[in-house]
């Protein structure tokens, strides 16, 4: 009994990390560190990354540089480095 109530405790105790996940969605535009609109998002992964297409180029954006602010989404990258990505 006591393990069963220690699972739960730390299943509960890991919903708020979940919390910080940004929620992306395709279409969503995605704005840049500077406030530049990207381009819409075209694809969401599994593991949160987004690929949006930027001056007719594939990019992917990890999820560890999404944000979400004012309700948009934005990355801490600015539009010359989210080119470099690819």
């Amino acid at each position: 009994m006591k393990k069963l109530c220690f699972v739960a405790l730390m299943c509960v105790a890991s919903v708020p990390a979940m919390a910080d996940q940004v929620a992306a969605e395709k279409g969503k535009m995605l704005v840049s560190a500077d406030g530049t609109r990207l381009g819409a998002v075209y694809r969401v992964s599994a593991d949160g990354s987004v690929q949006v297409i930027i001056d007719g180029k594939m990019v992917t954006v990890p999820a560890a540089k999404l944000a979400s602010a004012d309700g948009k989404l934005t990355t801490s990258f600015s539009k010359s480095e989210v080119l470099a990505l690819r």
